[in-house]
C-alpha cells in the first residue's frame, strides 16, 4: 500500500527532524518538538496511536466504542498524561478496578470486590488454604516494603524472594502471579523472574500493598482514540502512515530513513519512538553497545479478541471482576486474562470482553475482532540496562523513546517521549508536575561533540 501523507502547517525556523512510531511516546515527542521544529511522523500501520487501539462493538442500539489495547490510568500514578488529557480536554470518566481468579473452569474461584464477591465460592469459607492464602497476603503487604533495601542488595527474582519466604502456593498461582501477568500483560512465569525489588517498589508506588489507599483508576470517555485524535490535531507537522521503513541511516551531519522503494530521506535527526527490538533491526551497522543495550528486552506476543463469550468468566456471576485471571492446575496456574469492558468503561449492553491470551478459545460466534501486540518482559538483564539506555541518546543523530525506558506502561512511554523531545529540541512541556521523568533512567544529554561518537 503506497504512503499516506497529511501534511499541517509547520513552524517556519527550527530542525527537520523524524519521528518513527505514533505509540504514546512518538506522537507526544511528534507533537511537543513541531511546536518549533518541522517534524515528519511517521507510522507504519494505517492508523496512529500503537497500543491505544479503539474499536466499535456492534449492539442493538449501535456501535459503542471499545478499548482493546491502553484502558485505565490513574492520576496519582500517571502525572504527566493526566496533565496531556488536561492541556486537550481528554473527556474522562471513573473505572471500575476489581481482580477474580477462576482456576479449572470455576473448581476454585474468588473476586478482590467486597466479602460476599471473595467467598462467592462458598467452600472457601472452610479451606484452609484459601485462609492461608489471605494470611499470606496480609503477610505480604506488610513484609515486602521491609525488605525492600535487601532486594535491591541481593537482585533476587520474585519467585526466589517468595520461596524464601515461606508464601504458599496457592497466594502464589492463584493470586500474585496471576495479578502480576495481568498487569504487565506477560506469563506467571515471566513474573516469576521479574526482579523482586522492581516488582515492591511498583506496588508500593502504586499502592497496591495497602488494601485502603488503592488508587481511583480512570478511563478516557469515547475510547483512547478520542485523545490519539486530540494530540494528532494538535501536531504541525507531515503525518506519513503505511511508512514502509526499512533502515535508518546514522552519520555526522544528520540521520537518513532508507524505504522500501529505495529511496533516502535525510533529516537533522530521526527519533525512533519504536520497541527496542524494532529499532535495533533498523539500525544501520548498530554498534556492540547498541545491541546490548536496545537488545536487552525481550517482548511477548500476545493475542488479543474481542468477543461476548462469557465461558471465559468466573463459573459464579458473584465473583465477575473488571480483570479476571482463568488458569489451570495442571499449567500451575497458568492462564489467560480477561477484561470486562462494560465494568472497566462503563459501556451499556451485552457483556463485551477482551481477552489477552485466553486459556480457551471463545466461541467463534461471539467474536467481534481479535488483534496481535507485543509487550516488553522486564527481567534482570532488561531492569539492568534501563539505568544505561539513556547513554544512547542523540549519538550520530539518532534518539529513542518507548514506554520500555520504564515498566511498560503509557506514562512511562509519555515520559520518554516528552523528554527527548526537550533534550533534542529545547522545546518544554506545558505544564509542571512533580518528578516528571520519575519513571525513566534520565541523564543529562551528552554534549554535541561527544554525540557524533559512536558507543564502543
Amino acid at each position: 500500500m503506497p504512503p499516506h501523507l497529511v501534511a499541517a502547517a509547520s513552524p517556519s525556523t527550527g530542525k527537520r527532524l523524524a519521528v518513527v512510531g505514533s505509540g504514546i511516546s512518538g506522537l507526544s515527542c511528534a507533537w511537543l518538538l513541531s511546536q518549533s521544529h518541522h517534524v515528519t511522523l511517521f507510522e507504519a500501520d494505517d492508523r496512529l496511536g500503537g497500543h491505544s487501539h479503539t474499536v466499535d462493538a456492534p449492539t442493538p442500539a449501535g456501535p459503542i466504542a471499545v478499548d482493546t489495547g491502553f484502558i485505565v490510568y490513574n492520576e496519582a500514578n500517571y502525572p504527566n498524561l493526566t496533565a496531556l488529557f488536561e492541556h486537550l480536554d481528554v473527556p474522562t470518566k471513573p473505572a471500575m478496578m476489581s481482580f477474580a481468579v477462576s482456576i479449572d473452569d470455576g473448581a476454585f474461584e474468588y473476586c478482590s470486590q467486597g466479602i460476599g464477591a471473595l467467598f462467592a465460592q462458598k467452600r472457601n469459607y472452610a479451606s484452609p488454604r484459601f485462609w492461608r492464602m489471605i494470611g499470606d497476603l496480609l503477610r505480604f503487604q506488610k513484609q515486602a516494603p521491609r525488605d525492600l533495601a535487601a532486594l535491591e542488595r541481593s537482585g533476587e527474582t520474585l519467585d526466589a524472594y517468595l520461596g524464601r519466604g515461606g508464601y504458599g502456593a496457592l497466594f502464589r498461582e492463584a493470586h500474585l502471579l496471576p495479578q502480576a501477568a495481568a498487569i504487565w500483560s506477560c506469563t506467571m512465569g515471566q513474573m516469576a523472574n521479574y526482579p523482586a525489588a522492581s516488582f515492591v517498589r511498583f506496588y508500593m508506588n502504586h499502592n497496591l500493598l495497602k488494601v485502603d489507599l488503592r488508587p481511583t483508576w480512570r478511563t478516557v470517555d469515547g475510547g483512547s482514540r478520542s485523545y490519539v485524535g486530540r494530540l494528532a490535531a494538535a501536531f504541525k507537522g507531515r503525518v506519513v502512515t503505511n511508512a514502509g521503513i526499512t533502515g535508518v541511516l546514522r552519520g555526522l551531519d544528520g540521520a537518513a530513513l532508507r524505504f522500501d522503494d529505495g529511496r533516502l530521506e535525510r533529516f537533522d535527526a530521526v527519533v525512533l519512538a519504536t520497541h527496542s527490538d524494532q529499532a535495533l533491526a533498523l539500525l544501520d551497522a548498530p554498534s556492540a553497545e547498541d545491541r546490548r543495550l536496545l537488545g536487552a528486552v525481550e517482548y511477548r506476543p500476545n493475542k488479543v479478541i474481542l468477543h461476548r463469550d462469557t465461558s471465559l468468566m468466573p463459573k459464579r456471576r458473584k465473583a465477575w471482576a473488571a480483570w479476571t485471571h482463568l488458569g489451570y492446575s495442571d499449567r500451575a496456574g497458568e492462564g489467560g486474562v480477561t477484561y470486562w469492558m462494560n465494568e472497566l468503561q462503563s459501556l451499556p449492553g451485552p457483556p463485551l470482553f477482551v481477552s489477552l491470551n485466553p486459556a480457551k478459545t471463545p466461541d467463534p460466534g461471539l467474536v467481534i475482532g481479535e488483534w496481535d501486540y507485543e509487550h516488553p518482559v522486564f527481567d534482570a538483564a532488561a531492569v539492568a540496562a534501563q539505568s544505561e539506555l539513556w547513554s544512547l541518546q542523540g549519538r550520530r543523530n539518532v534518539w529513542f523513546a518507548g514506554a520500555w525506558f520504564g515498566s511498560g506502561f503509557h506514562e512511562d512511554g509519555l515520559q520518554a517521549g516528552l523528554a527527548v523531545a526537550e533534550q533534542l529540541g529545547g522545546v518544554r512541556r506545558p505544564w509542571s508536575v512533580a518528578d516528571e521523568s520519575g519513571r525513566i533512567h534520565l541523564r543529562t544529554p551528552l554534549s554535541a561533540p561527544d554525540r557524533l561518537t559512536e558507543a564502543a
